[in-house]
C-alpha cells in the first residue's frame, strides 16, 4: 500500500479560508524564551483583503510564516480550507503550500537566468501540471498582469515593477486559496507601487483572498481591512471605507 496523505482525510470546503485559534509561537527556553505570538486568533474569509501592520518584533512576520505553512505554531490551531495544518507531516505541508498558497516578497526571488515565462512555470512543475498546460497557464497569467509582450525577457531585462508582476503571476499560477504578500512594494518607487497595488486590487475583485504585510499607511489603506500587531497579538482590526 502507498502512503495515504493526511490531506485525504480533510474537508477542503469549510469556511473561513484561514483560521488561527489561540496560536502561540515560542522561541528559545528558560530565561531566553521569546513569545513571538501570544494566543493569536484571526479569521480570513473568502475574498478578504487584509493589510497587516506593526513594528519590528510585533509578531506580524511570524504570523505570516505560520499562515504560509513555513513555520508551525508552538501551541494553538491553524486551519487552511478546513485542513488542520498542525497535524500534517512535512511532505503534506509542502504539498499544501504548493497547492493552496501563493507568495510575493519585497525581493522578487526570480531565477536570474530564466525567462519570465520560465519563472512563472516553475511552481507548476512541482505540482505535476503537464507541459502543454503549464505553458498555456503561464501565458495567460503573464497577460493577466500586463506582461504579455515580456514573456521571453530575463529579470535583468525588466524593471523592478515588471519583475514584481512576474512574481505575482508566479504566485497566482496554481490558483491559490490564499495569496501572501510580504512588503511587496518595499523596493519600488511611488508610481510602480501604485501600479502593483492596482494589480492587487484587480486580483482581489476577481476573488483572490489576499494578506499583505506593510509598514506604509498609504499601502494599507488600499486593503479591505487592516490588522495592527503588537507584542504577538492583534490590538486593532479596522475596516477601510
Amino acid at each position: 500500500m502507498g502512503h495515504k496523505s493526511t490531506l485525504d482525510n480533510q474537508n477542503p470546503k469549510i469556511q473561513p479560508v484561514a483560521r488561527l485559534t489561540k496560536v502561540s509561537k515560542i522561541y528559545g527556553n528558560g530565561s531566553l524564551t521569546v513569545k513571538a505570538l501570544n494566543e493569536l486568533t484571526l479569521e480570513i474569509n473568502q475574498g478578504d483583503y487584509l493589510a497587516v501592520m506593526g513594528a519590528s518584533g510585533s509578531g506580524k512576520s511570524t504570523a505570516m510564516n505560520i499562515l504560509g505553512c513555513l513555520d508551525r505554531p508552538t501551541y494553538g490551531n491553524y486551519e487552511l480550507n478546513g485542513i488542520a495544518v498542525q497535524d500534517l507531516n512535512d511532505d503534506d505541508l509542502a504539498t499544501l503550500r504548493n497547492q493552496k498558497l501563493g507568495f510575493v516578497f519585497q525581493q522578487f526571488h526570480l531565477l536570474p537566468d530564466a525567462t519570465a515565462i520560465e519563472n512563472v512555470i516553475l511552481p507548476m512543475i512541482y505540482a505535476g501540471v503537464p507541459k502543454t498546460e503549464r505553458n498555456k497557464r503561464a501565458r495567460i497569467a503573464l497577460e493577466r498582469v500586463g506582461l504579455g509582450d515580456k514573456m521571453q525577457n530575463r529579470p535583468n531585462q525588466l524593471s523592478g515593477g515588471q519583475q514584481q508582476r512576474v512574481a505575482i503571476a508566479r504566485a497566482i499560477i496554481n490558483q491559490p486559496t490564499l495569496l501572501l504578500a510580504d512588503e511587496p512594494t518595499g523596493a519600488l518607487d511611488s508610481k510602480t507601487t501604485k501600479d502593483v497595488l492596482d494589480l492587487f486590487e484587480e486580483l482581489h475583485l476577481q476573488g483572490i483572498t489576499l494578506i499583505l504585510v506593510t509598514h506604509e499607511d498609504d499601502v494599507a489603506i488600499r486593503a479591505k481591512r487592516v490588522a495592527r500587531f503588537n507584542d504577538g497579538r492583534i490590538t486593532e482590526i479596522r475596516t477601510n471605507k
